[in-house]
């Protein structure tokens, strides 16, 4: 039981790493606008021509990093609704729950905050290296 249980888990955590690169497949390669495939790979990818500058490169870094840490606060809001959900009534359950909901919202907020900030400061910065 605790090896299948392990395996789920497993899974759905490689299934949020990996799904948001699917969805953004069709728009990121211009797939759906009729672009050569190997054109636009060469104008996209970080390190390829045209887009060297370091601003650009440390923008899709922080976006990365916020969306995954996103994506983990909202695990476990949805932890702790689930957790509240089954408690049956128990009040030390409920409270571990009311707990875990209460660290995640924080959380969350925490990270769009810092998103907010993280973009501010680097359109700033590249306005300020590019023009």
């Amino acid at each position: 039981m605790k090896l299948t249980k392990k395996i789920a888990v497993f899974a759905v955590f490689a299934s949020l790493l990996v799904l948001p690169l699917v969805v953004v497949a069709q728009e990121e390669f211009g797939l759906g606008a009729g672009q050569g495939f190997t054109d636009t790979i060469s104008t996209t990818l970080p390190g390829t021509a045209g887009d060297t500058n370091v601003p650009t490169v440390i923008a899709r870094l922080v976006n990365w990093a916020m969306g995954f840490l996103g994506i983990i606060a909202v695990v476990i809001i949805l932890a702790g609704g689930f957790m509240w959900m089954t408690a049956a009534g128990n009040e030390e359950k409920v409270g571990k729950a009311k707990k875990l909901l209460i660290a995640g919202i924080i959380g969350l907020v925490i990270i769009l905050a810092a998103y907010i900030i993280a973009t501010y400061v680097l359109s700033t910065l590249k306005t300020a290296i590019t023009g």
